[in-house]
């Protein structure tokens, strides 16, 4: 019996995933920024920095997506706090501004993660 209740969850599982992906569209990328970026000051003075970058899709979406924004790496000064702040802004179907901003005394040498854009 638990044979059958489990076949058929993964039936209903797997067909509601076809209908949500032939629906949908995702891209996915990853990002980079360091102190080799020209315009980087996220490791330099004090105060307010920020840096930002434009993200361009291979294939624009027919609606403007829906962005989330992971972080898989940090390089910061172990003698300062980390402060760090990572958002989209102009979000379009073509692409969005990726904008990494610090404050205080932070320093931040490197950020780096992926981004997944997404739209039905």
């Amino acid at each position: 019996m638990k044979k059958i209740i489990f076949a058929i969850f993964v039936v209903a599982f797997v067909g509601s995933l076809s209908v949500v992906s032939a629906q949908s569209k995702f891209l996915t990328g990853k990002y980079t920024v360091n102190y080799n970026n020209s315009g980087y000051t996220l490791d330099k003075n004090t105060g307010e920095r920020s840096y930002t970058m434009e993200v361009n899709f291979l294939n624009p979406f027919e609606k403007r997506p829906e962005v989330v924004v992971t972080i898989s790496l940090l390089d910061a000064d172990k003698g300062t706090n980390v402060r760090y702040n990572v958002e989209t802004t102009g979000v379009s179907r073509d692409g969005f501004t990726l904008k990494i901003s610090t404050w205080g005394d932070s320093k931040i040498f490197g950020l780096g993660g992926t981004w997944i854009a997404y739209s039905e």
